[in-house]
């Protein structure tokens, strides 16, 4: 993609779109996207509260993120299983060797998995081109070989891109990213005559932004997915919509936390017409409709 001052994309209010109608007649897709990451002790941590300032080993801020992968993310199976929602994981690919029986349990719940880097040390924004390219494809190829399905959407790592990003995404195969958090409905993005889907991903309804930056109790996040539901399926009458939760299993896999999202679920899962799907569901599902650029 060439710099520009706007996106590869037109501009078009909500209101000046043709319908969209979800799989039988359903108004809401709700998308549920755990981001399970790895973080290596011997590397610089990210920054926050309680962080060593990059000193190395940052024991408390590394240990606290192993919890995820350790205890967190089984409760989350758990909590999605029972509701019968297949979770989209935005995956390191670093997971898959560090940890693979989390790829074994996700499979067998019929997970998606979407690349989100080789490891969440690195942004995309802070590498060469070449450097970018072998880390987009890489973490492509790792998943795919490791859950042996090809890898249809992406999430960068602090949701970054550069100027390169979306043709790599192109070269690769995939359908969608996430990375471009400025609607409520999937659109297409031309990328120099080729195209990929962006599909609504949130900053908003998301425990790292939530919990880290906001300091929400439990209670506060899960009525946070709570009005978030309820104005998006009262607007989806109109045109369907999608919602995202963005779950982190060191923040919403706490004892203390699991609950909220066991509560805003159930509340989800009691109202008729909403589609429990995967990221590649929902895109396929939109480009089957006829969108254009």
């Amino acid at each position: 993609m060439e710099p520009r001052s706007y996106g590869p994309f037109p501009y078009t209010p909500i209101t000046r779109r043709p319908k969209i109608t979800w799989p039988n007649g359903a108004k809401l897709a709700l998308w549920v996207i755990p981001n399970i990451e790895v973080f290596a002790l011997d590397a610089k941590m990210p920054s926050g509260q309680g962080s060593s300032g990059g000193i190395i080993p940052d024991v408390h801020t590394w240990a606290i993120r192993d919890y995820g992968n350790r205890v967190g993310v089984y409760r989350i199976m758990e909590v999605l299983k029972r509701h019968g929602i297949r979770g989209t994981v935005a995956l390191n690919s670093d997971v898959c060797d560090a940890h693979p029986e989390i790829i074994e349990e996700a499979m067998k719940l019929d997970w998606e998995f979407m690349g989100h880097n080789q490891t969440n040390v690195r942004r995309l924004n802070t590498m060469a081109a070449e450097k970018e390219r072998d880390e987009v494809h890489g973490a492509l190829e790792r998943i795919a070989r490791a859950t042996g399905r090809p890898v249809a959407g992406w999430l960068g790592s602090g949701l970054q891109e550069t100027w390169n990003t979306l043709d790599y995404l192109i070269e690769f195969g995939c359908k969608y990213v996430a990375d471009w958090v400025n609607d409520d409905q999937p659109y297409l993005m031309n990328v120099g005559g080729k195209r990929i889907c962006s599909i609504p991903y949130s900053s908003e309804v998301n425990d790292k932004g939530a919990v880290d930056s906001h300091h929400m109790t439990p209670a506060e996040f899960e009525g946070m997915i709570r009005r978030q539901f309820d104005v998006l399926y009262r607007e989806s009458a109109q045109s369907g919509r999608v919602m995202a939760i963005a779950l982190h299993p060191y923040i919403t896999g706490l004892p203390h936390r699991i609950d909220g999202l066991e509560s805003a679920l159930r509340y989800i899962a009691s109202h008729p017409e909403v589609w429990l799907a995967t990221g590649e569901e929902i895109i396929d599902h939109y480009l089957q409709s006829g969108a254009t650029f």
